[in-house]
């Protein structure tokens, strides 16, 4: 698992085995996103529109979207709101604003209620509108008051100027006709650029007639995070966190695998691998007291990183696997024949494979099971045994604890004469429903046969 590419089957193994405790943690989960809206009061958002008439730059859009939410606006609005316990402080991180298409400043409001939230925006929305008119009149005061007057005094100079020069210049095409002719030429020309200077003040008193686009609508649901959000992202967050850590944890994992890594750590030879029949993986050693009860009351007393049992071969095929090991012990052990099994504690399928082993064998060589704790493994001691055979399964036990268990062996006076490894297999299902118990009978001939051989 440590080195295999995480696929979507691994982790429907860990929904699958360990659906007890994810469901439990979802529960959690969801409790946690509960409490946590507990600790959030529900919020309401909504939104009042101001227009800007005229042409604006965005520079300028971005300026008057800023000056919305200033703490001029912010106090100005939370005096006249009036709430209590709420200060301009605590009232400008309730708001904001934005400026969206059309010359448009959002100005958005959020409060405990609906019906404050609207206050809220329709109050920012009045104060924006009045303070943006005071700046714009304060700008524009001195330029207001001197601008019209000295136009006045022009257009009433040139009248005067234009109404002299036609006196004076007469008739005919003199000199002076022409010199007035310029003279009024220039006038035309400053009566242009005054109309011009009137025409750039018009947008300017256009921008202070700000507009508010009627009021905000009271909102009808909350802003989010909800409540409902807040329990499902609590269950989500708690399942994926426990599905990672599943997959964390399997891939830091230091349990052998592989033949080589099994014979490096026992420091002994493989025998040959043999066959379990069963359906489900195996289970952890039941103990007693509360932990063992929670675990199992968790789900977690099954291993969930062990893969599915492999379709295997009928029941003949199987019993060549165990003739063969013992085959080997055979041609390994000296007279009389006798051999001590050791076999982990908890290990539920080498304790099985180690048992049909022992059927198997008929005796020859004798073989004596016992099952050695690892977490602190002690082997019996035996004269008359030629040494000891480990049975084990993969994926199941660490190079520590094996090699522990080798070290137990020596202290007994027990030599490691090789391990055999058994993995849980199904059998494959009938060909047909209505084939008859007979049909098996000329396979148990053949593996009699195949036995005696074998001897």
């Amino acid at each position: 698992m440590s080195d295999d590419t995480i696929r979507l089957v691994t982790i429907g193994r860990i929904i699958r085995r360990r659906r007890r405790l994810l469901a439990i943690l979802t529960v959690v989960g969801a409790l946690v996103g509960y409490g946590t809206s507990l600790l959030f009061p529900p919020r309401y958002t909504t939104s009042a529109s101001v227009l800007l008439p005229g042409q604006w730059e965005e520079r300028a859009l971005l300026t008057q979207a800023e000056i919305a939410t200033s703490s001029v606006v912010v106090g100005r609005a939370a005096v006249t709101l009036g709430w209590t316990g709420v200060s301009s402080s605590k009232l400008r991180n309730q708001v904001s604003a934005k400026a969206t298409d059309g010359n448009i400043i959002k100005i958005s409001g959020t409060a405990d209620t609906p019906k404050r939230a609207q206050q809220l925006s329709d109050q920012m929305a009045q104060q924006f509108v009045t303070f943006a008119a005071r700046i714009a009149g304060d700008n524009s005061d001195s330029e207001a008051a001197s601008g019209p007057e000295a136009l006045r005094k022009m257009v009433v100079q040139t009248s005067r100027r234009i109404t002299d020069l036609a006196d004076a210049a007469g008739a005919g095409q003199s000199v002076e006709s022409v010199q007035t002719r310029t003279e009024l030429a220039k006038l035309r020309t400053a009566l242009q650029e005054a109309v011009k200077k009137l025409d750039q003040a018009a947008p300017a008193a256009n921008k202070a007639n700000m507009l508010v686009m009627g009021p905000a609508a009271r909102p009808s649901g909350e802003a989010p995070p909800t409540r409902v959000q807040l329990i499902v992202a609590g269950a989500l967050l708690f399942f994926l966190l426990a599905v990672i850590g599943h997959l964390t944890a399997a891939r830091k994992s230091r349990r052998l695998r592989t033949e080589p890594e099994i014979a490096a750590a026992l420091g002994s030879a493989p025998l040959g691998a043999v066959d379990v029949l069963g359906e489900r993986p195996a289970h952890r050693p039941e103990g007693r007291g509360p932990r063992a009860r929670i675990r199992r009351l968790l789900g977690v007393d099954v291993r969930w990183d062990v893969p599915d049992p492999r379709a295997c071969g009928d029941e003949a095929g199987r019993q060549i696997r165990y003739r063969r090991v013992c085959a080997r012990l055979r041609g390994r052990l000296p007279a009389p024949r006798r051999l001590l099994v050791v076999v982990p504690d908890g290990d539920e399928t080498a304790r099985r494979a180690a048992g049909q082993l022992v059927a198997e064998a008929g005796g020859d060589p004798l073989l004596r099971v016992v099952e050695v704790p690892v977490s602190r493994p002690l082997v019996p001691d035996g004269d008359s045994e030629s040494g000891a055979l480990v049975v084990l399964s993969a994926g199941s036990w660490t190079a520590g604890e094996l090699a522990g268990v080798a070290e137990a062996c020596a202290d007994a006076k027990h030599e490691v004469v090789g391990f055999v490894v058994a993995g849980m297999v199904r059998a494959r299902p009938a060909r047909s429903a209505g084939r008859p118990a007979e049909d098996a009978t000329p396979a148990l001939a053949v593996g009699d046969g195949a036995r005696g051989g074998s001897g």
